[in-house]
């Protein structure tokens, strides 16, 4: 079992900056695949960055991607995600999850998500 706990969010401003933390515990090593995700009011959740623990790089959407750094601590237990130049678009509640990659992809709808949290920028 794996429990994750997204924190940071908050009101900002447009231009503004905020980082949300993504704490995970329980049997996290078994997932290789550490995602953020957004969800806005009435649309889709938005995959925005995310890695392979078994290979290198990072990835982003094209709509984050220049302004959202993804991050993690050394053992992969802190997930991290930087936002900047903030945009009145980006309000959403925010997400992080863990999954298994397979065949060049993650599986986020089968994996773990935290609860969420709220960004909101004006």
């Amino acid at each position: 079992h794996v429990q994750l706990v997204e924190s940071g969010g908050g009101s900002v401003q447009a231009g503004g900056s905020l980082r949300l933390s993504c704490a995970a515990s329980g049997e996290i090593s078994t997932y290789d695949c550490r995602e953020w995700f957004r969800r806005a009011p009435g649309k889709e959740p938005e995959e925005l960055a995310g890695i392979y623990t078994g290979g290198s790089g990072t990835w982003y959407a094209d709509s984050v991607k220049g302004r959202f750094t993804f991050s993690q601590d050394n053992n992969k237990d802190m997930t991290y995600l930087q936002m900047n130049s903030l945009k009145p678009e980006d309000t959403a509640m925010y997400y992080c999850a863990v999954s298994h990659w397979g065949g060049g992809v993650c599986y986020p709808a089968a994996g773990y998500w935290g609860q969420g949290t709220q960004v909101t920028v004006s």
